[in-house]
C-alpha cells in the first residue's frame, strides 16, 4: 500500500478497515496521534490492541484501498461534505464521552454539532395519530420553552421524519443521522426534507459514500443519535423496536431518557410503556415535564410564559374560565368547589383537568385541590 499523501487520505483509508471498528480506529489514532503514523507503523497493531487478528494486520497493508480513498475524496469536494476526525474543534464533545463513538463524522449543513441543548426524539416507524399529535406538540412547546434546543433524530418514517418537520416549523434546528453515506437519502421520500435541513441542521453520519442502509447499520446509526444528545425522547415504540435499542444505549451512556406513556395493549406503546415501567425512561406528558425534568427551567422562564400563554390561547372557553379561577387562589381551589362554582359535573371536571394536565396547564393535585403546573 502505497502511503497516503494527506492526513484526510490516510484517516479515510483507516476508517474504511474491516475488523478494526470504530474504537480500534480511536484507539491507533490517539496512540500514534495521526492516521498517517497508523499506516506508517501497522507492524505494531498486536502491540496497541492485544489479540488483533492477522486479517486486520493484512488490511492495514491493503493497497486496495487507494482508488477508494481518492473518488471518496473527489466525492466530498464535490459536495461540500465535511469530514470531521475525532480531535477536530468540530467533533461533538458529547460524543466524545462514548467509547465506541466513531473516528470520522461526514456531515452536511450549516449549524454546530456542539449545540448548547440537544434533544433526541425518536419512534416507531408505524407513528399513530396519537404518536404524531405528541410529537408535534413536544417539538412546539420545546420551541416556546428553549429556542436554542436542537432536534436530533434518524430520518425514518414515522415519528423521526415528524420530529424533524416540526423542528423546522417552529424554527428549531435539527440533525439527521443516517445509516448509510451521503450519496444519497434512505427513505428517498424524505429527499425535499433532507434538503431543507441543509438550511436548518444538517445531515450526519459515519459512512462512506456507497454505503447501504443495512439492517445491521441503523444500530450503528442509533448510537450516534444517543450520544449527540443531552436526553432521548422515545415517542411511541413497539416491544421490539429500534428507538427501544436508542433509548437503551442512551442509557448506557448515562444519558437521560424519556417516554409517552400510551394505552395499555396498544402495540405502538408497549415500549414506551415498558421503558417506564421498569424505570429505564422516565414518564413525560409534555415538553414542560421534560424541560423541568432537564432542568432547564430555570434557563428558559421566558420560553415558559410564551408555552404557557400559546396553550391558553388554545383552550376552550369553559377551559379558560377553570384555569382563570384556579389562578385566582395560589393554594389552589378544591375539586368540589370548582364544581358548584362552575356547574360542572364530576366526570366532566376530572377529564378537563386531565386534558389540562396533559398540556402542562393544572392538574388535581394532593387533598383534591385543582392547581397550577
Amino acid at each position: 500500500m502505497s502511503m497516503p499523501s494527506s492526513e484526510l487520505a490516510a484517516l479515510l483509508m483507516l476508517n474504511r478497515i474491516k475488523g478494526l471498528g470504530a474504537t480500534g480506529a480511536r484507539l491507533l489514532y490517539r496512540q500514534f496521534g495521526s492516521a498517517r503514523e497508523v499506516l506508517l507503523h501497522a507492524a505494531y497493531t498486536k502491540d496497541i490492541i492485544p489479540g488483533a487478528s492477522a486479517s486486520l494486520y493484512e488490511a492495514l497493508h491493503d493497497s486496495g484501498y487507494d482508488v477508494f480513498v481518492r473518488n471518496e475524496m473527489e466525492f466530498m469536494e464535490r459536495h461540500g461534505i465535511r469530514c470531521i476526525a475525532c480531535d477536530s474543534p468540530e467533533y461533538p464533545s458529547r460524543l466524545l464521552d462514548c467509547h465506541d463513538a466513531p473516528l470520522l463524522l461526514f456531515t452536511l449543513g450549516n449549524a454546530t454539532l456542539n449545540a448548547r441543548r440537544t434533544v433526541g426524539v425518536v419512534g416507531t416507524r408505524k407513528a399513530t395519530p396519537y404518536g404524531l399529535r405528541m410529537c408535534r406538540e413536544f417539538v412546539r412547546d420545546l420551541k416556546a420553552l428553549c429556542p436554542d434546543a436542537v432536534v436530533i433524530s434518524g430520518l425514518a418514517m414515522g415519528i423521526d421524519i415528524e420530529s424533524h418537520r416540526s423542528a423546522m416549523e417552529n424554527g428549531l434546528n435539527t440533525f439527521g443521522v443516517l445509516a448509510h453515506g451521503l450519496d444519497k437519502i434512505y427513505p428517498s421520500a424524505h429527499r425535499a426534507d433532507a434538503a431543507r435541513m441543509l438550511e436548518h441542521g444538517g445531515l450526519i453520519t459515519e459512512f462512506e459514500s456507497g454505503t447501504a442502509p443495512l439492517k445491521y447499520n441503523f444500530v450503528r446509526r442509533n448510537r450516534i443519535i444517543a450520544g449527540l444528545s443531552d436526553a432521548v425522547v422515545v415517542v411511541e415504540g413497539a416491544a421490539k423496536s429500534g428507538s427501544l435499542v436508542t433509548a437503551e444505549i442512551a442509557y448506557s451512556y448515562n444519558r437521560d431518557c424519556f417516554a409517552f406513556p400510551g394505552c395499555v395493549g396498544d402495540p405502538y406503546s408497549v415500549g414506551c410503556n415498558e421503558l417506564i415501567r421498569d424505570n429505564r425512561a422516565a414518564l413525560i406528558t409534555n415538553a414542560l415535564d421534560f424541560v423541568n425534568a432537564m432542568g432547564w427551567a430555570d434557563t428558559c422562564s421566558q420560553g415558559q410564559t410564551a408555552i404557557q400563554t400559546s396553550l391558553f390561547n388554545e383552550l376552550t372557553d369553559i377551559e379558560r374560565r377553570v384555569v382563570s379561577r384556579i389562578s385566582q387562589n395560589a393554594r389552589g381551589v378544591h375539586v368540589n368547589t370548582m364544581i358548584v362554582e362552575m356547574n360542572i359535573p364530576f366526570s366532566k371536571l376530572t377529564a378537563m383537568m386531565l386534558s389540562l394536565e396533559l398540556k402542562g396547564i393544572a392538574r388535581i393535585g394532593p387533598g383534591s385541590m385543582c392547581v397550577l403546573m
